[in-house]
């Protein structure tokens, strides 16, 4: 899958801690004093040796599980610590960020101007925001359905030369647009499928001026506090940091050496295993440039009540909430097990949701309304050493054993960064 938000610089370290590799051990959400540790369900006790197992595989630092189900019962827990010195235990109260699952936050606002007919998914683009190339044959759903064929900003190698080199500096949407628009488009309107975060921007511009405030107040006016979540926020453009409790976050390689594909050599992934190679911690990376894409941050609990909104109902119209759930499309066509995406929403299998990847993050949310589970996971490394995404492959161990078979295979782009 192709991220949002790539890596800092990757630093190349001859351990010299006195434990292993310097990855840590277990730990859970420390109960409160006076109680005892929930017990966990039968499906957990079976999982977590698992789930501890692919942490370490993936050089992870940190973990997070969160489950919930009416039928099998809930659990949550914490694996590892919040840095690689292995101090302080990581707990299920705390925040990371969540990468592209904010565009589900940025396309439930849009709805909501649908709704409420202030915007019309047949509208072009070009009547908000009129220098977009072809502006006038893109329509708002092209938009939510990644069918624009505009260039995907992030892609670009001026934008992570300066990310590698200014990882502090704050981006304007404006600027964001700009680099996606001095290339030409990929394909004509609704001639295909490319996940493109300057599709997401574009929206989020045109929920600013149609709501006349910043997004980042617009999404916790009519989507936080409505659902009651106090953990769950976009921050400021001018902001870098995260709501404490929080983990540091880590990245192998560097921004441009990644543009192509996260895959490290051979030799820095026999390093990395052996833990010669340690990742750079990327917390403090500036967030702006994913801006309505991929900015949010939030805990896991307040992750899992929101996605269950987002697919049970509560936030739009009952018709549009039916035509939301109903709008996914394969990425692939030719491929009947591949993912779909819709409305800025992810299905996989019974699962509806999003996948999300930033520096030091990744992260994956999803609930079946059938069976009224939820599965949020998330990690403090944005991609292991061979790529593999941490949050996600950790969620598709979760939802086998949970239904008996592995989910479809996300399909590049969907869902994530």
């Amino acid at each position: 899958m192709r991220r949002l938000l790539s890596s800092g610089c990757l630093v190349a370290l001859t351990c010299a801690m006195a434990c292993g590799n310097g990855w840590g051990e277990r730990g859970s959400i420390t109960p409160p004093v006076g109680s005892a540790a929930p017990a966990r369900p039968a499906y957990a006790e079976k999982l977590v040796p698992r789930v501890e197992a692919l942490r370490k595989e993936l050089l992870t630092p940190g973990v997070v599980v969160y489950v919930r189900s009416p039928e099998l019962g809930d659990w949550s827990e914490a694996f590892g610590h919040r840095a690689l010195d292995g101090k302080d235990k990581l707990t299920v109260g705390d925040h990371a960020r969540v990468g592209s699952n904010t565009k589900t936050w940025t396309g439930t606002a849009l709805l909501q101007l649908v709704d409420e007919g202030r915007v019309a998914l047949t509208d072009p683009i070009s009547k908000y925001v009129p220098e977009v190339p072809n502006g006038a044959n893109i329509t708002i759903e092209n938009l939510l359905l990644m069918r624009s064929g505009l260039f995907n900003y992030s892609d670009k190698l001026e934008l992570n030369e300066a990310l590698d080199k200014q990882p502090l500096k704050v981006w304007a949407p404006r600027e964001l647009l700009a680099l996606s628009f001095s290339e030409k488009p990929t394909f004509s309107p609704d001639g295909g499928y490319e996940y493109s975060n300057t599709n997401t921007v574009l929206l989020g511009l045109v929920v600013e001026q149609l709501r006349g405030m910043p997004l980042e107040r617009v999404l916790e006016e009519r989507i936080f506090a409505k659902l009651g979540l106090t953990n769950i926020a976009l921050p400021a453009l001018t902001s870098n940091a995260i709501p404490s409790p929080y983990p540091r976050g880590y990245q192998f390689s560097t921004n441009v050496a990644t543009i192509k594909t996260q895959v490290l050599p051979q030799a820095e992934q026999d390093a990395a295993a052996a833990g010669t190679l340690l990742p750079n911690d990327v917390t403090d990376v500036n967030p702006s440039w994913g801006w309505a894409a991929g900015a949010g941050v939030a805990t896991a609990t307040d992750l899992g009540a929101y996605v269950r909104a987002l697919v049970d109902g509560g936030l739009l119209s009952t018709d549009l909430q039916r035509r939301r759930l109903e709008s996914p499309r394969k990425v692939d066509p030719s491929n009947p097990d591949s993912a779909s995406y819709g409305w800025h929403i992810g299905k996989f299998g019974t699962l509806y949701g999003h996948t999300g990847e930033l520096p030091g993050f990744n992260t994956f949310m999803g609930h079946d309304p059938d069976r009224k589970l939820t599965i949020v996971v998330w990690s403090s490394l944005a991609a292991a050493p061979d790529a593999r995404p941490p949050a996600v492959t950790i969620a598709r161990a979760i939802i086998t054993e949970l239904y008996s078979k592995p989910p479809p295979e996300p399909s590049p782009g969907v869902g994530d960064e």
